[in-house]
């Protein structure tokens, strides 16, 4: 009897401890997610035998021998390196294993798209996804990478060294900070006192500038999440935006202009130029366009800044959704639309060279309708008017870009209508209207007025001649946050145009985008300063992917969106050409994308106001670089299914498949010669190649199967 008391003792006790809550801090956020939704299924997954058929292969962390116990699960142990197994695992089981104090970790990631996370992969940078050393020979070292942006965090690992030693920020300029009275505000340090500062005046609020200089610069410090040019060193500029205004004390507000953003790209070029380095900067910030020229000296002092080894890009902006333009053709007597006011206020500027009018009409009072002649106006130059409850200011002057054209901008303020109409007539006139303030929308009120396209929203500076605009390109569609929801933000698939990326042409009608890069679901570093002050804050709960430990604090990687994640992914880009041709200039990286894009719409005439010249490539960029894209027989593109790596005395070769043939390797000089070429024997996955005495410098490896196929090819530097 005792015995069976015992034995039953021991029953109960098991199955209160399989009966335990998941631990879901040992799992990863895939993983947690999973269970999560297991869980939310209840008793409808289970009647309908969906657990039992479920399975997830994962990576299993087990300490002692518990092979046994695996097996009486159903858990299928397919492989271990020492205590880490590659098991298959019931779903249903997952939250138990978890609550053993055997199991130290249940990790499984998505396969393919978890490799968008890094953007060096999906340009064709590297392959840092497996953890393994750049075999390549540009990795941005001796060039600067500079960032002028908000909500800095120095102290993130991701912007250290790759052996962990020296943080790599330089030097920064915090034009939040107290003036110091060594610069136009605020105050700049360097070296040691970078860290000693730890974040920018404004980091415990803002997060921005962390995951951007993450992108184009980060290390990824033992995560997947590294950044392009991530030996490049890095310089900051954090400046003043709309975000952080309230930080600025309200009599200062008026010191943070365009002017001090270009004091910020003169900074960091300079801080590079002090120490006989290329700078590539990166800006992902921006406003609107005008006609008032309001630009024209921003613009005029930019192709001052810019020149060889002194790139600027910018982001394109965030406007692809949004209805921002539309023309009313000579010989069509009108065209409109309906302005849904933001608050109570609605703007739009207007222009054409004939004389044209705008009528307003406000459905809700009558209607009432006001007509404003551009002639009028022009002759008044301000024409103010009380109009349905509103004030209504029409402000009229010749375009900064052809002085024929008359331009009206109209304010429309305290308006309490939502049904309110804009239109343009003149039958003699061609007229376009852009968007300000408020949305076009179409209403029942008028169905004839339906006018808007989503186009003319390029963001400024990147509409400046001489910046590189960048606009996005979308690839994963959901996410799993650390907390293991899954979140779905479809904006585009397999490398088109992310849906929100804005669209030119200019307001001067130059083609922008230049170029595109990945921009949707990006995982980079975020501030653990705002992650300390903002636990709870929507992008912290809903889009952090991992939280973890360093030096005591908790950091983070977050994803996020938009033009600002690709534009940092393509100044990483421009480092490592920077590494290979310190002179580049911009018109050379524009004779770059015009070669090396990739485009995704093959029936497009390339660059076009959506895509600009394509999507970058990086690699194809450096072997037009280094005259290696005429050598005959080498592949433009960069090895696949072939890891290449340079070893002393020759190059060692990991097939992710063993190749069943014989195969070629050949190794090319810069000048195009072939310095060796011998044949390996197929069967196996790693072999080490010896190669002749060579001269140091770069070196193009090639792999070529016994089907006459290449692998590809893969620069490596001796």
């Amino acid at each position: 009897m005792k015995r069976l008391t015992i034995l039953i003792l021991g029953l109960l006790g098991g199955l209160s401890l399989w009966a335990q809550r998941p631990d879901y801090a040992k799992m990863s956020p895939l993983v947690r997610s999973i269970v999560l939704s297991q869980q939310g299924q209840g008793q409808r997954v289970a009647s309908e035998g969906g657990a039992r058929d479920a399975w997830l292969c994962a990576f299993v962390e087990i300490e002692g021998a518990v092979d046994s116990l695996l097996r009486s699960q159903g858990i299928t142990s397919l492989a271990h390196f020492g205590p880490i197994h590659i098991a298959r695992i019931p779903i249903g089981a997952i939250g138990r294993l978890s609550a053993l104090p055997a199991v130290r970790r249940i990790e499984a990631q998505q396969s393919a798209r978890v490799m968008l996370d890094t953007m060096a992969t999906v340009l064709r940078a590297d392959r840092v996804y497996r953890g393994e050393a750049l075999p390549q020979a540009y990795t941005g070292r001796g060039v600067v990478v500079g960032v002028q942006d908000i909500g800095f965090d120095y102290t993130h690992p991701t912007f250290v060294d790759t052996i962990a030693q020296r943080c790599r920020i330089q030097a920064v300029w915090d034009q939040l900070a107290p003036d110091d009275g060594t610069m136009p505000l605020g105050t700049a340090y360097e070296g040691e006192a970078v860290l000693a500062h730890a974040h920018s005046a404004d980091g415990q609020d803002q997060t921005h500038g962390t995951h951007t200089t993450g992108i184009a610069a980060g290390n990824g410090y033992r995560s997947p999440y590294r950044g392009v040019a991530y030996e490049s060193d890095i310089c900051l500029v954090a400046n003043a935006t709309s975000d952080n205004a309230s930080l600025i004390p309200p009599d200062k507000v008026y010191r943070y202009t365009y002017a001090t953003d270009a004091l910020g790209f003169k900074y960091l070029f300079d801080r590079a130029s002090r120490d006989g380095r290329p700078c590539v900067v990166s800006f992902s910030e921006g406003s609107g366009q005008d006609f008032r020229g309001d630009d024209r000296l921003y613009y005029q002092v930019l192709d001052s800044l810019v020149g060889p080894g002194r790139i600027l890009v910018a982001s394109a902006g965030n406007g692809g959704l949004v209805k921002s333009y539309f023309s009313k053709p000579r010989g069509v007597a009108s065209a409109g639309t309906f302005i849904r006011p933001s608050g109570q206020r609605a703007a739009f500027t207007v222009k054409g060279a004939q004389r044209y009018a705008v009528r307003l009409v406000n459905y809700e009072a009558g209607p009432d309708t006001l007509l404003l002649s551009s002639a009028r106006v022009a002759a008044d130059s301000v024409y103010t008017c009380r109009w349905a409850g509103a004030r209504v200011t029409a402000t009229a002057y010749a375009s900064a870009y052809a002085a024929t054209d008359t331009v009206v901008d109209v304010v429309i303020d305290s308006i309490a209508s939502r049904t309110l109409s804009a239109e343009v007539v003149g039958d003699g006139a061609e007229v376009s209207f852009y968007r300000v303030v408020g949305d076009l929308v179409t209403h029942a009120a008028n169905d004839r007025l339906t006018a808007g396209e989503c186009t003319h929203n390029i963001g400024s500076p990147a509409s400046a001649p001489a910046v590189i605009c960048v606009g996005s390109t979308a690839y994963r569609q959901d996410i799993y946050t650390y907390l293991g929801a899954h979140r779905v933000y479809d904006m585009g698939h397999n490398g088109e145009r992310t849906y929100t990326s804005s669209v030119g042409p200019t307001y001067d009608g130059r083609i922008k985008p230049d170029v595109m890069a990945p921009g949707t679901n990006i995982v980079s570093a975020y501030s653990s300063y705002y992650l300390e002050n903002h636990p709870k804050a929507w992008d912290i709960v809903n889009s952090d992917k991992e939280h973890f430990d360093y030096h005591g604090r908790t950091y983070a990687w977050n994803y996020n969106s938009g033009t600002s994640m690709s534009t940092p992914a393509v100044a990483g880009a421009i480092a490592l050409w920077l590494q290979a041709c310190p002179t580049l200039t911009p018109d050379g990286v524009r004779s770059l994308l015009a070669k090396t894009c990739r485009r995704y719409d093959p029936l497009l005439d390339y660059p076009n106001n959506y895509y600009g010249w394509g999507e970058i490539d990086v690699y194809a960029g450096l072997l037009h670089l280094l005259g290696l894209n005429s050598v005959e027989g080498l592949s433009q593109h960069q090895s696949r299914g072939v890891q290449i790596r340079p070893v002393n005395g020759g190059v060692a070769l990991r097939f992710d498949q063993a190749p069943r043939r014989g195969f070629t390797v050949s190794v090319y000089s810069v000048g195009g010669g072939v310095v060796y070429r011998g044949t390996c024997p197929g069967g196996r996955s790693e072999y080490r190649v010896a190669l002749p005495a060579m001269a140091h410098g770069v070196y193009a490896v090639q792999v070529t199967t016994g089907t006459h196929e290449s692998t590809g090819s893969q620069l490596v530097r001796y």
